[in-house]
């Protein structure tokens, strides 16, 4: 499942090599020149992950990621700094002020897509492209297939993201809303029983395999898959 990517750069030829990177790595990029730029841009999506250059005009990087960790609706995204300063001392406050991650200056386009790619995997690992198995199921997201000893599960392309999703978050309790958010995306304006709707169908493809109590309803809170039988 493909990441967006805000990219938060003043100069236009590494924004543009940024952008392109990121592109090439199967993710989609958002780009913003300042840290005033990105914060209107934060207000119509949020992306999964930032790349924040330290020296911007007027905000710094810095300040910025201060900001956007005690901000309660920013603070989950996931931060990479881009710096030139290579001391221990800036790499400290970097970590410090909530960064994930951080490349120095001048970095390898490889360098910086195994970083982006290590962070997703913490935070977000159905947007890489590792293979996930439970319990016989076998996600792999290069080849979009879905297997069970062998034999491919049919399923949509909503159904695939949303196991995708819930197989790379296992036994964590997702809302409806959250759901909508990681598996149909920010700008897609639909209503949360659109949710129960595909989760039904997920269900039934499952069914074939014999893996369809995998996904649980939690009364009251939403879904998860869980391996532990009630």
């Amino acid at each position: 499942m493909p990441a967006n990517i805000l990219v938060v750069e003043d100069e236009p030829a590494l924004q543009e090599l940024l952008a392109l990177n990121i592109t090439q790595a199967g993710h989609t990029p958002m780009r913003a020149i300042s840290a005033e730029h990105a914060q209107e841009l934060l207000r119509n999506a949020l992306p999964d992950l930032i790349l924040l250059d330290w020296m911007l005009p007027k905000m710094s990087g810095i300040d910025f990621a201060r900001q956007l960790k005690s901000d309660s609706a920013t603070k989950q995204i996931p931060i990479i700094m881009l710096t030139a300063r290579g001391g221990e001392f800036d790499k400290v406050r970097c970590l410090e002020v909530g960064a994930d991650d951080y490349v120095t200056k001048p970095f390898s386009p490889k360098e910086l897509n195994a970083r982006i790619k290590a962070v997703l995997r913490r935070i977000a690992p159905q947007m890489t492209d590792d293979p996930i198995e439970i319990q016989g199921l076998h996600l792999d997201p290069v080849t979009r297939r879905v297997k069970s000893n062998n034999k491919v599960v049919d399923l949509g392309p909503t159904e695939f993201r949303l196991l995708h999703y819930f197989m790379g978050n296992p036994e964590r309790v997702h809302s409806r809303s959250q759901l909508l958010d990681k598996v149909w995306g920010h700008h897609v304006f639909v209503e949360d029983r659109t949710v129960d709707v595909h989760i039904r169908r997920l269900r039934n493809a499952l069914s074939i395999s014999g893996h369809q109590d995998l996904i649980q309803t939690v009364r009251g809170s939403g879904y998860r898959l869980s391996v532990i039988t009630a």
